[in-house]
C-alpha cells in the first residue's frame, strides 16, 4: 500500500496542471457562456499525448493506466471540467476500438483518434432506455456486407461534431447478449443529429441525440463479436465513471481553493472571514471529504488495473462518493462567497452547473447504490 505518486505519475499531473492553467482555466467562462466547443485545444491536449490516454502505444497512444489517467483527469478539470469531462469520453471510445477492435480497425482510426484528427462520441443511452441500459431498442439488421441501423441515442456528447460514434445496437433478441459494438463514421447516409440540447452545464461541449434512418454501416465496424457489446459497454463504464469521478474531484478542489482564499481575504465584522470558527470547520469538513473521496477513487483505479473481482463494485463506490462529495464541496464553496458565489463574475456557479450531471452521467449514482448493493449481496 503506497500512498504517494512516483515520478512519472508527478510528471503527468504536473504537465496536466500547466495544461489546464494555460489553455483551459484562461477561457473556460467563455466558453461556457457561448457554448463553444474548443476542437482546437483539444487537439493541443492530443499532442501531449491525452487523447490515448490508456491505448496502446503502436498506434500512438500513452498506454498509461487507469490511476495516471485518473490523476491527469483531476488535474484537467481544474481548468474547465466539462472540457475534460469530454475528453474522458474521448478517450473511452478509443479504448474500446483499441482494446477489443481488430487490427486492422485499430490501424484505421487509432492513429487519428490519438491525435484527434478524428473526434470520437460514445452511444449508448437512448430516449427510452437510460439506467436500463439492456433495454436498448436501437436495432442493426444484417443486410449481406452492412447492418442496417434504426433507432435513436440521447445525451450524445460530440453529437454533430465528432467523426466516429461508438454505437451500442441490437443484432440480436432481448437483453444484454443481444446487443453489439458498431463503429458508425460520420457522412454515413443515414445517420443524422438532432437540435442541440440547452443544458444546465457541460456547455463547452454538445449534445444532441444521434438518430439512425436505415442507416447502412459496413459489417466490418463490428467491435468484437456480435452480443458482446453490453460487456464493451460495461467495461468502459468502470474506467468512465474513475474519469467523471476524476473530473469532479477536480473541479471541487478548485472551489475549495477559492473558498480558502476568500476567507482570508473577505472582512465582515471587522476580521476577516477565516477566523471565525463556524467557516473555518466548514472548511476543514470540505477538504476532509475531498481527501477520502481521491483515496477511494485511487484506490478504485488501482483495483481496475489489476482487474481484481471487486473493480466494478469499488468503481460504482467512488464514483458516487466523489461525485455527491464533489458537488456539495462546490455548492459549499458557492455559499461561503455569499451573492458573489452567484454571479457568473466568480466561477463558482460554474462549478455547480457542471457538476451536477457528474451525479446522473455514466450511471445515475442510485444505480451506482444498486451495483454495490448487488455485489455485497452475492454472498
Amino acid at each position: 500500500m503506497r500512498f504517494g505518486l512516483n515520478e512519472e505519475q508527478q510528471a503527468f499531473q504536473d504537465m496536466a496542471r500547466a495544461f489546464a492553467a494555460d489553455e483551459l482555466e484562461p477561457f473556460a467562462a467563455d466558453w461556457d457562456r457561448r457554448a463553444f466547443f474548443p476542437v482546437e485545444t483539444l487537439r493541443k491536449a492530443a499532442a501531449l499525448g491525452l487523447a490515448g490516454i490508456y491505448v496502446r502505444e503502436d498506434v500512438g497512444g500513452s498506454a498509461l493506466t487507469r490511476l495516471d489517467a485518473a490523476l491527469v483527469f483531476e488535474a484537467l478539470s481544474a481548468g474547465c471540467t466539462s472540457t475534460a469531462a469530454f475528453l474522458s469520453i474521448h478517450n473511452m471510445a478509443s479504448w474500446m476500438i483499441d482494446t477489443f477492435g481488430g487490427e486492422a480497425q485499430r490501424r484505421k482510426w487509432l492513429p487519428r483518434l490519438t491525435t484527434m484528427e478524428l473526434i470520437a462520441s460514445y452511444c449508448l443511452t437512448e430516449p427510452s432506455a437510460g439506467s436500463d441500459a439492456a433495454s436498448l431498442r436501437t436495432k442493426a439488421v444484417r443486410d449481406g456486407d452492412h447492418y442496417v441501423i434504426n433507432g435513436s441515442k440521447a445525451f450524445i456528447s460530440g453529437s454533430g461534431t465528432s467523426d466516429i460514434y461508438v454505437c451500442m445496437v441490437r443484432t440480436g433478441g432481448e437483453g444484454a447478449g443481444g446487443v453489439s459494438c458498431v463503429v458508425v463514421e460520420k457522412g454515413t447516409p443515414g445517420l443524422s443529429f438532432g437540435a442541440p440540447e440547452k443544458k444546465m452545464g457541460w456547455n463547452s461541449q454538445p449534445t444532441a441525440q444521434v438518430i439512425f434512418d436505415d442507416c447502412r454501416v459496413p459489417v466490418e465496424n463490428l467491435i468484437g463479436e456480435e452480443g458482446q457489446g453490453f460487456k464493451i459497454a460495461m467495461m468502459g463504464l468502470d474506467g468512465g465513471r474513475l474519469n467523471i469521478g476524476a473530473c469532479a474531484l477536480g473541479t471541487a478542489q478548485a472551489a475549495l481553493a477559492r473558498a480558502k482564499t476568500y476567507l482570508t481575504e473577505r472582512q465582515q465584522f471587522g476580521k476577516p472571514l477565516a477566523s471565525f470558527q463556524a467557516l473555518q470547520f466548514k472548511l476543514a469538513d470540505m477538504a476532509t471529504e475531498l481527501e477520502a473521496a481521491r483515496l477511494l477513487l485511487m484506490q478504485a483505479a488501482t483495483k481496475v488495473d489489476a482487474k481484481t473481482s471487486d473493480a466494478t463494485m469499488h468503481t460504482a463506490m467512488a464514483k458516487r462518493f466523489a461525485t455527491d462529495v464533489s458537488f456539495e464541496v462546490a455548492n459549499q464553496a458557492l455559499q461561503i462567497h455569499g451573492g458573489y458565489g452567484y454571479l457568473n463574475d466568480f466561477p463558482l456557479e460554474r462549478h455547480v452547473r457542471d457538476l451536477r450531471v457528474h451525479q446522473i452521467l455514466e450511471g445515475t449514482n442510485e444505480i451506482m447504490r444498486v451495483i454495490i448493493a448487488r455485489e455485497l449481496l452475492k454472498s
